[in-house]
């Protein structure tokens, strides 16, 4: 199993459509962590999947990607604030 970290930045109509709710339980039956997402790569390439495509309600335009190394201390899928989010558009993949 290979472990992949990966940051991810949505765009489109995703603002009160319960997209947050929908990333979380998609993280969380993945066995994924973090607002960048790390675990199996064939779970984090399925994540990535869903979330392009969101709820029902949503329109998502594009999702941007970086990868990054994993991280060990990390253990468990949380919400961040935008002003708090470590996402860097300078590479995407």
């Amino acid at each position: 199993m290979s472990i992949e970290r990966v940051s991810f930045k949505v765009h489109g109509a995703v603002q009160g459509v319960g997209f947050r709710d929908f990333t979380q339980k998609c993280a969380a039956s993945h066995g994924l962590v973090e607002g960048q997402v790390q675990g199996d790569g064939a779970a984090v390439g399925k994540f990535l999947q869903q979330i392009n495509k969101g709820p029902r309600t949503a329109h998502v335009v594009k999702v941007e990607t970086n990868k990054l190394q994993p991280d060990a201390s990390n253990d468990a899928f949380v919400l961040l604030k935008t002003a708090d989010s470590t996402f860097s558009s300078g590479s995407q993949d």
